[in-house]
Parts: C-alpha cells; sequence; structure tokens
C-alpha cells in the first residue's frame, strides 16, 4: 500500500477547504471532490472556493478536481473524509469503488444519523476497511483560524501508531502542529459531544447567563463526556488533553462555532426549525444529541446536560425552565 500516495480531499464545505489549504502547504499536488460541478468552476475562476473561507486562495493548477466520487476514489490512495455527517451516507450510495484498500482520514466530527455509529465504525461494518486502514482527525481546530493561519493543534488518531505518525506529517506546517493517539473510539465520541454541549453553551449565552456559569457548564460538561466514553471504551486517557477539554471549551466559546451559534438563537428564542433555516451551515451537534441519546438506551450512562438539550431541540421543551431545572443538578 501506497502511503500517503496520491491524496484525495472530500467535501467542498469549510472544514474541507481549510484541510486543503494545509494539504497545499505539504503536497505539491491532491485531489479535490466536490458534489456541485458549479462550485468546481467558480472555484477555478476565482482560485479560492465560491461558498467558504474565501479569504483561501489556491494555485488550481496543483489540484485535480472531481465531480465523480467514483473516479477519486479510483485514482487517489489517500482519502481525506470532511463532509457533513448527515450527509455522508448520500455521498456514498454512489460509491462502486471499493475502500478497502485506501487510507481514510476521516475529519467528519459527528455519527452516521440512522445507523448510530462512529465514521470508522461505519467504514469497518460497511465497507470493509481494515481498522489500521482508518485515522481519526481531532481538534481543537476551527477552520476559519486555519484559513488565518494561526497556530492550531491536531490530533491524529489511528490504532496503528506508525500509520497515525504517516498521516500526522501530512498536516505538519508552520502553524499547524500534530500529536498521535491510538484512542480512536474516544476521540470521535468526544468531538460529537463537544457540539452537543457547545449548543448548551450557546442556548445559555442566549439566556444571559454569565461567564461565571459557563464556567460551571464546562466543567460538568467535561465529567459528562468522560463518564460516557469511559463507558462505550474503557481505556486510560486524560480527559483534559487537548483533543478532548480543548476541543470542547473552542467549540463552546468560539465565535466561530457553529453549535454555539445555533444554541444562542435558541436561546434568544428561535425556534428550532427557524434557526436551521437560518443558519449557513451544519449544526453537527443537532443530529449527535439524538444519536447519543438513542445509543445511550443501552448503557444507561448519567447524561443530563445531554438529556436537557434533547428535551429542547426533540420534545419541544422551552429552554429557560429545562435549562434552570439543569443548573440545580451542578456543583
Amino acid at each position: 500500500m501506497n502511503i500517503p500516495g496520491r491524496i484525495g480531499i472530500m467535501g467542498g464545505g469549510s472544514w474541507a477547504t481549510a484541510i486543503a489549504k494545509i494539504i497545499s502547504m505539504t503536497q505539491t499536488n491532491f485531489s479535490w471532490y466536490m458534489r456541485r460541478p458549479e462550485q468546481i468552476e467558480e472555484f477555478k475562476r476565482l482560485g479560492h472556493n465560491p461558498y467558504y473561507l474565501t479569504s483561501a486562495n489556491f494555485n488550481v493548477e496543483n489540484i485535480c478536481f472531481y465531480d465523480n466520487i467514483n473516479e477519486i476514489v479510483e485514482n487517489c490512495d489517500t482519502l481525506i473524509w470532511a463532509t457533513p455527517s448527515p450527509f455522508l451516507k448520500q455521498h456514498l450510495e454512489k460509491l462502486h469503488v471499493s475502500l478497502k484498500d485506501k487510507v481514510l482520514v476521516s475529519a467528519i466530527k459527528g455519527i452516521v444519523p440512522d445507523e448510530n455509529m462512529i465514521i470508522s465504525d461505519y467504514f469497518m461494518k460497511f465497507y470493509d476497511c481494515p481498522a489500521d486502514n482508518i485515522t481519526i482527525l481531532g481538534g481543537p481546530c476551527h477552520a476559519e483560524e486555519v484559513a488565518l493561519e494561526r497556530l492550531s493543534y491536531l490530533t491524529i488518531g489511528c490504532t496503528n501508531e506508525e500509520r497515525a505518525k504517516m498521516i500526522a506529517d501530512l498536516f505538519n506546517t508552520h502553524f499547524i502542529r500534530t500529536s498521535t493517539s491510538q484512542d480512536v473510539t474516544g476521540i470521535e465520541y468526544a468531538a460529537v459531544l463537544k457540539n452537543v454541549y457547545a449548543i448548551v453553551s450557546g442556548i445559555c449565552h442566549g439566556l444571559k447567563y454569565g461567564d461565571n456559569f459557563q464556567a460551571i457548564l464546562m466543567s460538568n460538561s467535561i465529567v459528562e463526556m468522560e463518564r460516557f466514553i469511559n463507558s462505550i471504551n474503557p481505556l486510560e486517557r486524560n480527559i483534559c488533553d487537548s483533543v478532548y477539554l480543548g476541543d470542547l471549551l473552542v467549540t463552546a466559546y468560539s465565535r466561530f462555532s457553529r453549535n454555539r451559534i445555533f444554541g444562542t438563537m435558541i436561546g434568544k428564542g428561535y425556534s428550532v426549525k427557524t434557526a436551521q433555516l437560518e443558519m449557513e451551515m451544519i449544526a453537527e451537534g443537532y443530529f449527535g444529541t439524538k444519536c447519543i441519546k438513542e445509543i445511550n438506551e443501552q448503557y444507561q450512562v448519567n447524561l443530563p446536560i445531554l438529556d436537557t438539550l434533547y428535551s429542547v431541540l426533540y420534545e419541544r421543551k422551552s429552554a429557560v425552565p429545562a435549562i434552570r431545572k439543569l443548573t440545580e443538578t451542578f456543583k
């Protein structure tokens, strides 16, 4: 197997664009899949993504664009997936080329809806991908700051430590620093949960709770995250590592966080549907809340913060009394 070999980026959104910016600094040429031909044509004409991170400029002569998923998979060795989790199945339904011998890098911070599976498990179950061929890209890292070349840190998760180091080399630049981990499952579930807690953080912000309370919310959120991850995958891990706590904090506090923005709108009185319609990007935590809630029916872990959010998003409970009741469980 040629590692990393020919690299393909899967997705045309902000996170895919940020990843492409990094890869463009470490690789001479790479491929890029976007499902809409008109987006590709505009990209070639402008020299940047016409819809996302428009300040990030590219030499389009070094990029081989594809709007056919089978062609890019056929021609690449390493595939970096950066599509929103709710759309992953939709993309893969068109795929007829085997992924079995490809190195997959998942930059998707979500769960496959309906299947209630993290991305690595989904690829292993439905596409016969060996665990050693699947790597996970963990934060804390916002696409907007990558575009600005602000110092950021990424964690590469893989059960094969040598492969994790090879993929980490792809992302090492003057503004990106990398580390590796073998906790694939923990990193993936942490990435889902941090989006959930960021929505709650946004709701509390919209309800005018202050910084003092936000600190308490985050303290309780990281404890809840650890409790759930340890129940799913008992493993020695430090929940204070940047890929867990750091990713939670930046997603809950940053003005770039779409999940926090979505939550803030809910806290200000928007309905869930109205907030979704006004959002220009997907708030992964909305889908993640339902998925984790259903997964937890098997594990029965105490998740008061997630349960509260579920009641607001899916049971149409008022945010004001729901959050007030949640505050009584904190210490």
